[in-house]
Order: structure tokens, then sequence, then C-alpha cells
């Protein structure tokens, strides 16, 4: 507990400066007297905090004193936080820079915590490569150097020139302003302008990416996840399909795993689930249902009925007895 405490010590002097006695031992839920102790150690292990006395006086470190985890760098720090979200350091090619960082943090840790540290991370498994049914995960491939190059003009806030094949379209090389990356069930996406406009690339149909030395026209904060849900919002309204359908819930994450946004659900009496789906357009919908047979139905609208009708039926008439 001690040494927590010491720890949070000087991370409150290095974020907030000069505190008093006072002042230290409120955040830390402490006496005063415990406060004066735990400066007192801090110091003779080499710590450089002192004392100000007067009026506005209280402890201090030294300016530029800072702890280091045994000398982590950008990239491993990076990966580190990446790695909060799922499969993060893949998405964004830092696997490696994961490993060393993991492999610092360890070294870091107390004799008595690493053997206990390694047998709890090998009793943790997060998303293993195959679900239980043998599937492996359809990942986008992206270039080493491509992701690297498109990853540094986001983090340094610089213009990025890319070679982009849109579907149905030659490649083309476009500039664009990036404002940050984002991974979905193992796609990557780079959010940009081009020429004011928003735009939402694939990274797997990025060929070639150079990072240009010009400052991207970019606000300096960013909300990722409220401009994800924004540009989700209008992508998903544009020339799609919405479909209510009733499934049994046995199918439930098979019909989800080819919709492309779920928009309600709720349970019905006989057991069933009601979901109002979005599909890419109406082939798109006819096809996943038609994947489901008799555990699926397409409520809404009557169009996709009407098509799934016919089909079932020049498909019986097909196979109908001969005699």
């Amino acid at each position: 507990m001690r040494a927590d405490r010491l720890v949070s010590l000087v991370l409150l002097l290095r974020r907030r400066g000069r505190l008093t006695a006072d002042t230290l031992a409120r955040e830390l839920q402490v006496s005063t007297r415990t406060v004066l102790r735990d400066i007192e150690a801090l110091s003779a292990a080499g710590v450089p905090v002192y004392a100000e006395r007067g009026r506005h006086g209280g402890f201090e470190l030294l300016p530029g004193f800072r702890t280091e985890l045994t000398g982590l760098n950008h990239d491993e720090a990076l990966a580190l936080l990446a790695a909060g979200s799922a499969r993060g350091e893949r998405a964004f090619g830092l696997g490696s820079a994961l490993a060393s960082a993991m492999r610092k943090v360890v070294d870091a840790l107390p004799e008595d915590h690493r053997a206990t540290a390694s047998d709890a991370a090998r009793r943790l498994l997060v998303e293993p490569e195959i679900d239980l049914l043998s599937r492996r995960p359809v990942t986008d491939e992206v270039p080493g150097t491509t992701m690297i190059d498109v990853r540094r003009a986001v983090l340094a806030g610089h213009k990025l020139r890319i070679h982009y094949a849109a579907t149905g379209r030659p490649p083309q090389w476009r500039t664009v302003d990036p404002i940050g990356l984002v991974t979905v069930r193992d796609r990557v996406y780079l959010l940009a302008t081009r020429s004011g406009a928003d735009r939402t690339y694939r990274l797997s149909r990025v060929l070639a990416a150079e990072e240009l030395p010009e400052p991207a026209q970019r606000p300096d904060r960013v909300d990722l996840d409220r401009i994800w849900r924004e540009r989700a919002a209008r992508f998903l309204s544009d020339g799609h399909i919405t479909v209510l359908v009733r499934v049994n819930p046995a199918r439930r994450e098979d019909l989800l795993d080819t919709a492309l946004a779920v928009r309600a659900e709720e349970p019905e009496p006989d057991g069933r689930l009601r979901l109002e789906l979005t599909f890419q357009d109406s082939r798109h919908a006819e096809w996943a249902l038609w994947q489901l047979g008799t555990d699926a139905e397409a409520l809404t609208p009557q169009s996709l009925r009407t098509s799934l009708r016919d089909r079932a039926a020049a498909l019986a008439a097909r196979y109908a007895d001969p005699s």
C-alpha cells in the first residue's frame, strides 16, 4: 500500500506542480504526518523532491524530473494504449512494439510479482484466431510500410498522399488531411477530409501511401467516437435497405454477421426475436435471409418477401417429383 501511495505522490507532484502537505494529505486520504514521512522516504530514495518555505510554499519536484518505465519508447507506449481496444496492436501495425513493451513491463515488476503476472497472463486469451466453430476471422491485409506511413501522418498531423482503389474504379492518387484511424471487425479505416469534405478510406484498399511535410488542415482536438458514429449514420442512410425480421435466437449471430447494422431488437412472445436490420441492398438482404432457411422470416418490405417466395417456389419446382 505504501509503495502505491509513494508512486501516487510523485505523480501528483508531476502533474500539478507545487502542493502543500495538507493538499497532498487530502488527495491521498492520509494524515499530514504520513505525507511528511513519505516525502522523507522519497528523498532518501533519490527522488528530487524539495520544500519551498513561505506563504505560497509546499513540496515540489525539480524541473524536468520524470519517472520512466525501463525506457519505453513512443511506439511501445502507443502499443500499450492501443492494446486497450480489441486486437488494436494488430490492426494498427504495433504488434512488435507491444511485445517489446510488455517485456519491459515484466522486467520492471518486482521479482516476487513476475511469476504471478506471467501465470496470470497465460490464463487470459483475447480474440483467438478461430471461434468455437473453427471459423477464422476475415482480416484485411494492410502492407506494413503502408500502415507505418499512414500512422505517422495521422499522429504527426501531416497531409497524406494515398494511392486508393475505390470499389469499381481504377486506383487514383489523392491527397487528404488525416484525422484518425478506426478498427472495426478486423478492418481498419482512415478518417480524413479531402478539400474540406469528409472522407472514409478502407486501409486495405490503400495501395501505397506517402507522408507529406505540409501540416494537415484539421482541428487540434478530436472525438473519434463521435465522428465515427456520425459517418456510420450517414453511410447507413445512403441507398441501403432496412428490413424487419423474425429470427430463431439460435441463428441471431449468423444473421448479424451478414447485416450492416442493427437498428432495433426486441423479443417476441413465442421466443423468437424481432430485429430491424440494415443491409447493403435488396440482393444482399435476400442472400442473407436465404442462408437461414425457415429460421428467419422477412416481415418487411413486401418486395423482399416476394423475392424470397419466388426463389423458394422456383427451387421447389426444380426438385419436384418428375412423376
